[in-house]
């Protein structure tokens, strides 16, 4: 079914996969679906709304645990708003039948995590969320948290993707030095320990713009509507002078990196968490970097990465050139057939500070 050598499977191996019922879906899988190095997953008909959110645990079922924590269901099929604050669970459209050499892991469609829609993947037997163990056979959930805007949900919609890998993929350190090295990974200094270090804007070139808050008490999102919604409505403009900005406890917050970053197309990258001991506060890894992202993009090298803030418990300072992340490389089996940019005509391909393309 798929190549020997290890890595992140490429677009044509999980186009394969779907061929040979491994990935097996309740309806067709449509053109655009499958990313460079990820497959879209799509929401069913019904969301339950549950008492807390949950993990399966080892031999049970998510349908055993709804039995236990459902309070209510939701119909989707003709659009329903999923509450901001209320946990949800959905059963996709999308199931698997792994083989015993192949791993996945989910993540966040970059889109759902701008809007701070907490989406998270389950499956039956799960002890951890967003991973899936080889030879996994069976269904596939999406846990749904709105946290600062509610959102109008149909089926079909795609709030998160999953990405199928085979044997060791991850990039040591020393590996990373050397990519960078030959096939410049980041704008400026590379910070790389475990992973590539990125760190926060908050002295911009022009202006003193430097991200945006969610505002507490806003409308609903339909998530079909792309470019509609005036963003004043639903967010605050982050302004400094001095290059530091106060998080504010609980609050949300857009912000942009200060390197462009470039993911070659032999490689896909994870966004991942810094170290806790850095401050009181969780910038989200809310999406995979596909191959191709800021490959040859215009300005210069790389792409920069939107950083989704969440400040905990107390205020904090964060200043400019601050390291908030990290993104781990990982090899691909095969250079895709597709890659993030050009191919895609994909919505962040050499971005700045922006907020997710639903807003105006």
């Amino acid at each position: 079914m798929t190549s020997q050598r290890p890595g992140v499977l490429a677009s044509q191996a999980i186009q394969t996969m779907i061929s040979d019922g491994v990935i097996q879906a309740d309806l067709p899988v449509p053109y655009g679906q499958i990313q460079p190095a990820s497959l879209d997953l799509r929401l069913g008909n019904i969301a339950y709304r549950v008492r807390a959110s949950f993990l399966t645990g080892k031999g049970r079922s998510v349908a055993e645990r709804l039995a236990e924590f459902e309070m209510h269901r939701v119909d989707l099929t003709a659009g329903a708003v999923l509450e901001k604050g209320c946990v949800y669970v959905v059963p996709l459209m999308e199931s698997l039948a792994l083989p015993k050499d192949i791993t996945a892991v989910a993540n966040a469609k970059s889109s759902t995590g701008r809007l701070d829609l907490l989406t998270r993947l389950i499956t039956d037997g799960g002890v951890e969320f967003d991973r899936i163990e080889p030879g996994y056979h069976g269904p596939l959930y999406a846990e749904i948290c709105p946290r600062s805007f509610s959102v109008l949900v149909r089926p079909g919609m795609r709030l998160n993707q999953i990405r199928f890998r085979q044997g060791q993929a991850v990039l040591t350190d020393a590996e990373l030095t050397a990519l960078h090295a030959t096939d410049v990974l980041v704008s400026g200094p590379a910070h790389i320990d475990q992973g590539l270090g990125f760190s926060v804007d908050l002295r911009p070139a022009t202006g003193d713009l430097v991200g945006y808050r969610a505002k507490p008490h806003t409308g609903v999102i339909d998530l079909d509507k792309i470019g509609y919604y005036d963003r004043a409505e639903y967010w605050e403009e982050v302004h400094t002078k001095n290059g530091q900005i106060i998080l504010d406890p609980d609050a949300f917050y857009i912000l942009v990196s200060r390197e462009a970053v470039h993911i070659p197309p032999a490689y896909a990258a994870e966004m991942a968490p810094y170290l806790a001991m850095v401050g009181e506060f969780r910038v989200h890894y809310a999406g995979f970097f596909d191959p191709g992202f800021g490959h040859a993009a215009t300005g210069g090298v790389g792409s920069r990465g939107v950083l989704e803030v969440r400040c905990h418990e107390a205020p904090f300072v964060l200043e400019h050139g601050q390291i908030v992340g990290r993104l781990v490389y990982e090899r691909m089996n095969e250079i895709p057939a597709m890659l993030y940019g050009a191919d895609l005509g994909s919505n962040y391909q050499g971005q700045g500070l922006k907020l997710s393309k639903h807003f105006k």
